[in-house]
């Protein structure tokens, strides 16, 4: 799992600084501030979801624990779910994809919850 989760997470840190470099770039006077903003929202959380990533990898062989496994598991999810529909949305457009955003959020916070429980069984 050491591996697993910080090559995960290794992918998405390059991912989080190449859709950054888009959205800085190449969108630029396409979209509004309005919609930079979300876009721009979506790269700060996947960047630091993705480090939250090498921290499980890093955590999984230290800490004996299933817990560990879900959250690197919930905290990929979140990234889909919340950055994935940030980027969409600010792309698109389509307000409607906003309801999905929080259902990542809850998979940010539920990870890192089990990050908690799993070091302080350890």
């Amino acid at each position: 799992m050491f591996k697993l989760f910080t090559i995960l997470g290794s992918i998405n840190a390059f991912l989080a600084i190449g859709i950054g470099a888009f959205g800085a770039h190449g969108l630029k006077g396409k979209l509004t501030q309005h919609y930079l903003d979300i876009y721009n929202t979506g790269v700060q959380y996947h960047m630091m979801h993705a480090l939250g990533l090498i921290l499980v990898g890093i955590l999984a062989e230290k800490v004996s624990s299933s817990l560990i496994g879900w959250a690197g598991w919930i905290m990929f999810i979140g990234i889909i779910l919340f950055s994935g529909s940030l980027y969409v949305l600010s792309i698109s457009g389509v307000d409607k994809l906003g309801a999905i955003t929080p259902i990542g959020g809850v998979a940010f916070l539920a990870s890192w919850v089990l990050v908690i429980i799993a070091v302080a069984k350890a």
